[in-house]
């Protein structure tokens, strides 16, 4: 556990390499660095096409909401 706090960055490079590193506290494995996945979210851009309603009057204001201006 000492080592790898003190040469956490080096081990960070090689997970992020592709390398599985295992991190051990007295002889026992308790911790795992691997590298996260590349997936990248998908855009949803055009995801709700048709499916949303927008009121005509999205944008005015209510007539009992002047005192709040």
């Amino acid at each position: 556990m000492h080592d790898a706090k003190s040469s956490l960055s080096r081990l960070v490079k090689r997970a992020a390499s592709g390398e599985e590193i295992l991190i051990a506290k007295n002889g026992k494995p308790v911790a795992r660095l691997t590298r996260l996945s590349s997936r990248k979210s998908a855009a949803l851009v055009g995801a709700f096409a048709g499916k949303l309603h927008m009121a005509d009057d999205f944008d005015s204001i209510p007539p009992d909401f002047g005192p709040y201006l």
